[in-house]
């Protein structure tokens, strides 16, 4: 949009603030909050910031900062509207004060790995799923980890949050967010809202904005809304399967699909798969960062833990769903492990990186899967020469530091900075003596 038709939506809204978002490395939405009054030069001369205290961001000596707004980004609040502080959001990009784009704004780096995608006639579009839960708060607000209902997959008699996600999705539509599907999911108090897919970079503002929406809904109804991966266990955990694919870039035709092909997916699509399974234990560090992500990556609850491939596989870390007859643009590839706290702009990134390099160093995946590979014994599995992903953090950023494809596409910047944040993250755990500790060798030692 241009500057006038932003203004003019914001007097016909009677919008009063602007939050103008950004993403920090670990993929936590921040923002300033500024008066309608200074949108316009907002627009004309950015929005400088303290850099400094933001997570990977600059350091006390170079903290100057400014955020550039993208105008096509703009939308009003929806439960803002009727208030007297109805407030806008616009999604801003971050500049360093010579107006060089900060090297380690995950906005940007996805960028630059689809300008790449651009040169080489890609068009890259995902389609998140992001799974979350509803938990109660106690009267006092506290929150617990008791879930909003007891109901199961797709069902509705004791399913309590069903009106919840027509509320959601109410304010999703009026975000611009096209959402196809709403349910119940497995586990209790789980839960999925998914939308259309989209180019990568519309779909990872997208999962921002969702995130921030859904918690806004679920603490007005009294509840906690996370995408924490494992929050209780012995229970499936929530993931943000990623479907993927590459178009033309006229967008008239899907570059996966081959009618000849293994389940009719042209060269280009195995090539990319084979690039992904060549370096997903390094990308679990990004699409599976935090400790807690390891507990979901675990046999039996649903979670893709070895890396392998095949059609309507759920047990394999990418999944190529049915074609139907008819809808050739849809097929794509279905990449499992990811969770939705990932940074979903680091996380496209290094899928389309991984994926570009398979298909220009043609990387032959292997053959595919379509057993149900949880039901392998561990000599099985090796007789197949079916690995695993990671299996803790720290495994997964020894894989990153080692990974030359990778951190290229992240930048050294980002990964320095990601790589010591989730160290000290892993040190943390590493060095908490947990309940489960207590209850097991308290009173036997």
């Amino acid at each position: 949009m241009t500057k006038p038709q932003v203004l003019t939506l914001a007097k016909q809204n009677k919008v009063e603030f602007i939050n103008v978002l950004f993403t920090d490395i670990l993929g936590v939405m921040k923002g300033i909050t500024i008066p309608i009054s200074k949108l316009s030069d907002a627009i004309d001369l950015n929005v400088w910031f303290d850099g400094s205290s933001i997570e990977g961001f600059a350091r006390i000596s170079e903290s100057d900062m400014y955020l550039k707004l993208d105008l096509d980004t703009f939308k009003v609040i929806p439960w803002s509207r009727g208030t007297r502080a109805v407030t806008a959001l616009i999604i801003a990009d971050v500049y360093m004060p010579d107006g060089s784009p900060f090297a380690g704004d995950p906005r940007g780096i996805l960028k630059r790995q689809l300008a790449r995608a651009t040169k080489m006639g890609y068009v890259f579009n995902t389609g998140p799923e992001l799974e979350f839960f509803l938990f109660k708060k106690g009267d006092d607000g506290t929150l617990h980890t008791l879930p909003h209902d007891t109901a199961g997959y797709f069902d509705q008699a004791s399913d309590l949050g069903t009106e919840i996600r027509k509320e959601m999705t109410f304010a999703l539509h009026e975000l611009g967010i096209d959402v196809e599907a709403l349910h119940h999911e497995v586990a209790i108090g789980q839960h999925e809202i998914d939308f259309k897919y989209d180019g990568a970079l519309r779909c990872a503002d997208i999962v921002m904005m969702m995130k921030y929406t859904l918690k806004s809904i679920a603490a007005q109804h009294g509840l906690h809304c996370t995408f924490m991966p494992k929050p209780i266990g012995g229970i499936n955990g929530s993931g943000m399967h990623v479907h993927q694919s590459l178009f033309s870039m006229d967008g008239k035709k899907n570059l996966f699909h081959d009618p000849k092909g293994t389940y009719q997916l042209s060269d280009i699509a195995k090539y990319y798969i084979g690039g992904q399974l060549k370096h997903i234990r390094a990308m679990n560090a990004i699409l599976n960062p935090t400790v807690n992500s390891y507990k979901r990556l675990v046999v039996g609850y649903e979670a893709p833990v070895y890396v392998a491939w095949g059609q309507r596989n759920r047990s394999a870390l990418i999944r190529i769903p049915r074609i139907t007859a008819g809808r050739e643009k849809a097929v794509r590839a279905e990449l499992r492990c990811p969770d939705p706290t990932a940074n979903p702009y680091l996380s496209f990134a290094i899928m389309l990186a991984s994926g570009l390099e398979g298909i220009e160093k043609k990387i032959k995946p292997p053959a595919p899967v379509e057993e149900n590979i949880f039901e392998f014994t561990d000599e099985t599995a090796a007789a197949r020469g079916i690995t695993t992903v990671a299996k803790n953090l720290m495994e997964a950023l020894d894989e990153l530091k080692a990974d030359k494809v990778i951190r290229e596409a992240l930048g050294e910047f980002c990964v320095e900075k990601f790589i010591e944040a989730k160290t000290a993250e892993w040190d943390s755990y590493r060095m908490s003596v947990t309940q489960w500790e207590l209850d097991r060798y308290l009173e036997v030692y």
